[in-house]
C-alpha cells in the first residue's frame, strides 16, 4: 500500500510544470495531520520545494540535475487557481518594450490579490497588490505599454510616452489608446495624444 508521501509524490509528477499545490488539495490522499508531515518530509528531501508557506511546487528533474520551475508558470498557475489578475510589473514592462535598460534584481509581478513573496530555489518573487486599473490588458503590448506609462508617473509621462510610441505598431496604438477610459486623468491625458487628429 502507497504511504501518504508516495501518493503526494504520485500526484505532484502528473502536474505541469509551475503548478502549486497546498495541503487543502491533498486531503484526499489522507488525514491533515499525514499531509502536511509528508509534504514536510518531501521538501526535506528535495522532491517538493516550498514556495510559500503552506505552497509547494514540483522541481523540474534534467540531466544536469533539478531546478525551480519556471516564475512565468508558477505565477500563471497561481493565477488560475485563485482567479486574481496578474501581469508585469511596470518596471518589466518598461524593460519588455527597451524602454528601459534598469534591470530588476528581482521578479515583481501585479496582482489583483494580496502581495506575498514567493521563494522559486535562488529566485525571490514578489507579487505586489495594485489598483485594478493598472492590471488592463495583462498579456498585451499595449498593456504592458500602459503599465511603463504608469510606472514612469507624471513627471516623466510625456517623455516615456514619445520612446513607448515608436515600439508600437497602429493596432496596438488603438489598443493603448482605448486603455485611457480606466486611467487616472493625468494619464488619459497623456495618452490622447495618441488619438487621431481631427
Amino acid at each position: 500500500m502507497q504511504t501518504t508521501s508516495q501518493a503526494i509524490k504520485a500526484y505532484a509528477e502528473a502536474l505541469p510544470e509551475g503548478a502549486t499545490l497546498s495541503a487543502r488539495e491533498l486531503l484526499h490522499l489522507g488525514e491533515r495531520a499525514a499531509v502536511d508531515q509528508a509534504l514536510s518530509r518531501l521538501v526535506r528531501r528535495g522532491e517538493l520545494m516550498r514556495v510559500k508557506r503552506g505552497l509547494f511546487a514540483q522541481p523540474v528533474k534534467t540531466r544536469f540535475g533539478s531546478r525551480a520551475p519556471s516564475v512565468e508558470a508558477v505565477v500563471e498557475h497561481i493565477a488560475k487557481s485563485t482567479g486574481e489578475r496578474v501581469s508585469q510589473s511596470g518596471a518589466s514592462a518598461a524593460n519588455l518594450l527597451g524602454i528601459s535598460t534598469q534591470n530588476p534584481s528581482r521578479q515583481v509581478f501585479w496582482t489583483s490579490g494580496p502581495s506575498r513573496h514567493l521563494k522559486l530555489g535562488a529566485q525571490s518573487v514578489e507579487l505586489k497588490h495594485v489598483p485594478s486599473w493598472q492590471l488592463r490588458a495583462p498579456n498585451s503590448r499595449a498593456g504592458h505599454a500602459f503599465r511603463a506609462l504608469a510606472y514612469f508617473g507624471k513627471s516623466e509621462a510625456a517623455q516615456a510616452l514619445r520612446r513607448i510610441k515608436t515600439t508600437l505598431n497602429e493596432e496596438e496604438k488603438r489598443e493603448l489608446l482605448s486603455l485611457r477610459a480606466s486611467a487616472p486623468t493625468w494619464m488619459a491625458k497623456e495618452l490622447s495624444a495618441l488619438a487621431p487628429s481631427q
